[in-house]
């Protein structure tokens, strides 16, 4: 996608991509696999973000990636993290996980729960390509987002409570009650991509439903209000 957008792009949830294979039923917000949109290429240094609903006891099996932060928002459920580092870990509902691919690393991502798990899979271009390969996961009390924004990952050195990245990007979680608002600065130069994974919300005026996505582009500031009670996902990045 181009940089050109000078308002809020407004992607709604039935307009993504889609693959359901049984075990997993996916929508893409950008292209990705099998769902090509050159005008949904990306956003700035945002490369995928995927909305996954993944069957109980199935889930990926391992596979590589190199060169690209992977940041795994866990909606509901549980995944079960496995790689070639020898990293084992369980992220539950409302945590975060994150893997530099950095030179090369194999990982497997399981749903070993007795019910679906759903979650967004967000991939950042990082700032420099090899390095080497790191994965982190840490729990983030909804309660300590209640009304405002709050770091999960970073690759500012500023965010000492949030996991590394190596982007100059920011994975930013929030709560809303109904009638709560908040706002969010998106510098010159900067791109922004927020998903209500829950409730609705408006952004400057705008209606969002839960899992539609906006693009925001730089120099502005949103107002971002709660019409429902809402989670919300931001991510901003170069």
């Amino acid at each position: 996608m181009s940089d050109t957008i000078t308002t809020i792009d407004r992607r709604a949830f039935a307009t993504l991509g889609h693959a359901n294979h049984g075990w997993l039923d996916a929508r893409h917000h950008f292209s990705f696999a099998g769902y090509h949109d050159p005008e949904r290429m990306g956003w700035g240094a945002i490369r995928v973000w995927n909305d996954d609903v993944i069957a109980p006891q199935s889930g990926f099996p391992p596979h590589p990636h190199r060169d690209m932060e992977i940041v795994t928002y866990v909606r509901s459920g549980a995944i079960t993290h496995q790689d070639s580092l020898g990293n084992t870990g369980r992220t539950a509902a409302g945590d975060v996980q994150v893997m530099s691919a950095g030179s090369g690393v194999r990982h497997a991502e399981y749903n070993l729960e007795d019910e679906p798990t759903t979650l967004f899979q967000i991939w950042i271009e990082p700032t420099s390509r090899g390095g080497e390969p790191h994965w982190g996961a840490k729990p983030f009390p909804r309660g300590e987002r209640s009304g405002r924004f709050v770091t999960l990952a970073s690759g500012f050195a500023e965010d000492a409570d949030a996991l590394p990245i190596l982007a100059r990007a920011r994975v930013m979680g929030a709560t809303l009650k109904a009638g709560e608002a908040t706002s969010h600065i998106v510098e010159p130069g900067r791109h922004a991509y927020l998903v209500p994974a829950t409730g609705r919300i408006t952004i400057d005026g705008q209606t969002f439903d839960a899992r539609d996505g906006a693009a925001l582009s730089g120099g502005r500031t949103y107002q971002i209000a709660a019409t429902e009670d809402a989670e919300i996902v931001l991510v901003d990045a170069e």
